[in-house]
């Protein structure tokens, strides 16, 4: 595959020429912010969303992109097509926009914020197979950042938890992706995905107190109530989990995976379930495309 091309700092480049000096404060103490969003059918979905949220995140942190959010919105879909090129090996794209807060020992010194909006296939091999028989999921020891220390709300590089929960979750079931809890022992989200459970045919995930907003849980919810599943946000407790009927994550480049196993317990029949399944369909029919073909088709399951 040839490379892709970039936007870093004003100027469109071979992603492999991309260089982030040691001393960004985005790389010396990851103060980032980023956003991911992806194709179908080579067409960005939900753009505006993702980069609305970009948006509040950087204004929150305080850093200043030097430009605006369509300004934003406008190079991330010319960087999909000066990459159409590629859309045909790729199968479809990630579109990943990074902003770092630039240059200063304090971040109140901080000059020459860093942009880069860059474009790379989607990785249909991680989790392809997974639709199928579902992923495993382990509640971890490690927690989400306390709301009150960092608003989980908030998009950022500086994810030491989350790292530090996925090698727990693979110490405990190779494999297995982590779901945080809360200080109140509460779930929460996992390391770049949203949690859900069904329980008695009703929809069930965390409030955002502690969790990302995720887009793609925003889309779960527009499609439960075009299918007249009822849903609620509320605490969600581990009991909750291992009682549930079926449980699934949610993230932009997955859109919606099954969870069979967590902590090693099946969730219901250990099987993918049917609310599951009926909203992946309604999601493949919302972009045009079979989701779970595309996925299994490029990854060769």
């Amino acid at each position: 595959m040839g490379e892709y091309t970039a936007y870093f700092n004003g100027e469109w480049v071979p992603f492999g020429e991309v260089r982030i000096n040691p001393t960004d404060r985005g790389f010396f103490v990851g103060d980032t912010i980023f956003e991911v969003v992806r194709t179908f059918n080579g067409k960005s979905f939900r753009m505006k969303e993702h980069i609305d949220r970009l948006y509040r995140s950087l204004s929150y942190t305080r850093i200043d992109p030097g430009m605006t959010a369509q300004e934003m919105i406008d190079l991330s879909e010319e960087a999909v097509e000066r990459n159409m090129d590629m859309l045909g090996e790729a199968g479809d794209f990630n579109i990943h926009q990074f902003v770092t807060r630039g240059y200063g020992r304090r971040a109140w010194q901080a000059r020459d914020a860093g942009v880069c909006i860059k474009i790379g296939p989607l990785d249909f091999q991680n989790y392809a197979g997974a639709y199928d028989v579902g992923l495993h999921g382990v509640i971890t020891k490690t927690l989400s950042h306390a709301p009150e220390a960092l608003d989980p709300k908030i998009k950022h590089y500086s994810r030491m938890n989350f790292n530090l929960a996925e090698l727990e979750a693979n110490d405990v079931d190779p494999g297995a992706l982590p779901i945080l809890r809360d200080e109140r022992g509460s779930m929460t989200e996992g390391s770049g995905y949203n949690v859900f459970i069904v329980t008695d045919g009703v929809l069930r995930t965390s409030d955002d107190r502690s969790i990302l907003q995720g887009v793609s849980r925003g889309m779960v919810f527009e499609l439960a109530r075009q299918l007249e599943i009822p849903v609620r946000e509320e605490e969600l407790q581990p009991y909750d989990m291992y009682t549930a009927d079926e449980a699934f994550f949610t993230s932009t480049t997955w859109c919606l995976v099954p969870v069979t196993y967590v902590d090693k317990r099946p969730i219901g029949d250990g099987k993918p379930g049917p609310i599951t399944n009926q909203l992946l369909a309604a999601w493949s029919e919302r972009v045009g495309l079979d989701i779970i073909d595309q996925a299994n088709g490029r990854a060769g399951v």
